[in-house]
């Protein structure tokens, strides 16, 4: 029986130092085992590498910066949708689910499905809320303060042990040690992410991440957690292992059933030397390691699409453990005729 076909948006190309999640998603779909895929990679700036990965992209379009608001972006991805009939759009960048969230009625009458956590859920995991979060459904997280102000940092000093994490409100995380480094770090955020930024007691101990995806009605269908073997300057996973612990699994199951989380997600999590888990930060989408949780057994990707069109999806049960991903670059030849296409037409 011939699998059917879908064509699937997919955003976040930046394949670099700091990458999006968008070409591992790709590299998920097109090994989906339910269904062919035709990709529509969706860009917001002419660099970024997966544009030009043409193995992995069918057609690429660029799309109007979250900045730009709800009414522009709609109008861009009718167009889009006018000429390439997707039928399902996958959003990686945590700046852009707003408004893929806000849209997802008026998408599904153009014939677009998505499968997002629902504004609630995308609002109540922001970091800002992370303390009311983490009380109201009983998961240990660390004391955070949101603050709009540099003046507002000796106060803060005066609570908080030294380090503290200084946090941006979508991306950014800097550990600082004095209060001289707290505002150069709430400089450089806020003038990258605006305001509030959250200062947040640094817990020692093990980083763990958690990948998964919910239901929506508190079911769990897919969970793969890792432990970060290498770590970049800027705090990303380069290397990370599978591995299985019952407690952290359980977490992650009461999570999505006390949330009924709806869609992919990213818990980061502590272990701290008394061997508790503390959940740092929730990311309400796909996380950039997730051809990890391929490799070892669960397409998450492909789940997530075969919800997001109404089709019953069975759960993972198992996962392999002790395999590993180690993250590599290289060089991307180029003509420079396409790169002036996709900065004069917005189509390559």
């Amino acid at each position: 029986m011939k699998k059917p076909e879908y064509t699937i948006g997919v955003t976040a190309l930046n394949a670099i130092d700091n990458p999006g999640p968008g070409i591992p998603v790709i590299r998920a779909l097109r090994e989906a085992k339910s269904f062919d895929v035709r990709i529509i990679g969706l860009s917001y700036e002419s660099l970024e590498p997966g544009i030009y990965m043409h193995d992995l992209i069918d057609k690429v379009y660029q799309i109007p910066y979250p900045s730009a608001g709800t009414e522009l972006l709609f109008e861009r991805l009718e167009y889009i949708q006018q000429q390439e009939n997707m039928d399902v759009i996958i959003p990686n960048f945590d700046a852009e689910l707003y408004s893929f969230i806000k849209l997802e009625p008026k998408l599904k009458k153009l014939g677009i499905h998505t499968f997002l956590p629902t504004n609630e859920q995308f609002e109540e995991r922001l970091k800002v809320n992370l303390p009311e979060f983490g009380e109201k459904y009983g998961i240990p997280v660390p004391r955070s303060e949101a603050i709009y102000e540099v003046k507002q940092i000796p106060d803060i000093a005066k609570e908080f042990e030294w380090p503290v994490l200084v946090k941006g409100k979508y991306y950014d995380a800097k550990v600082v040690y004095n209060p001289e480094q707290a505002t150069i770090a709430f400089n450089n955020i806020a003038s990258k992410w605006g305001l509030p930024i959250i200062i947040q007691e640094f817990v020692h101990g093990t980083e763990f991440n958690v990948t998964g995806l919910g239901d929506g009605k508190g079911n769990t269908i897919a969970t793969v957690p890792m432990r970060k073997q290498y770590i970049t300057d800027i705090g990303k996973a380069w290397g990370g292992i599978a591995v299985s612990d019952d407690r952290l699994l359980q977490l992650t199951r009461d999570f999505i059933a006390k949330t009924k989380w709806r869609g992919g997600f990213e818990l980061e999590l502590m272990k701290n030397k008394d061997g508790e888990y503390v959940l740092l930060e929730i990311n309400p989408r796909i996380p950039a390691w997730i051809y990890l949780a391929v490799g070892v057994g669960q397409n998450i990707p492909e789940a997530l699409v075969n919800l997001a069109l109404g089709k019953k999806v069975k759960p993972f049960e198992k996962y392999s453990v002790g395999k590993m991903f180690i993250r590599y670059s290289w060089d991307m030849m180029v003509d420079l005729s396409e790169f002036e296409k996709i900065s004069t037409t917005g189509e390559l």
